[in-house]
């Protein structure tokens, strides 16, 4: 019985480590871009900035930026969608 926990134990903490590397992976994938060059794009029809910031950090916030459109992160799978493909996205958090 301890072997079999022991194994499922180690295949457990395999996958968690895969998950956690996969996280950063991406993480380090994404751009950033400094606000001169956003406050460059605003007006822009062919650029479309996405507020993904949870429920309490946006309603407390003073600072949003005028256009942009907000969006729940944690429901990404149900609106990434719906927007046009050849347009450029700007999700910010903060």
């Amino acid at each position: 019985m301890k072997e079999r926990l022991s194994k499922v134990l180690a295949v457990l903490l395999v996958l968690a480590s895969m998950a956690l590397f996969a996280k950063v992976a991406v993480a380090k994938e994404v751009s950033r871009m400094p606000k001169e060059e956003l406050r460059a794009m605003l007006g822009n029809p062919d650029v479309v900035i996405i507020d993904v910031r949870v429920g309490k950090d946006w309603k407390d916030s003073q600072s949003k930026i005028k256009g942009a459109i907000r969006e729940k992160p944690k429901k990404a799978k149900l609106w990434a969608d719906k927007y046009d493909k050849g347009k450029t996205y700007v999700l910010y958090c903060a």
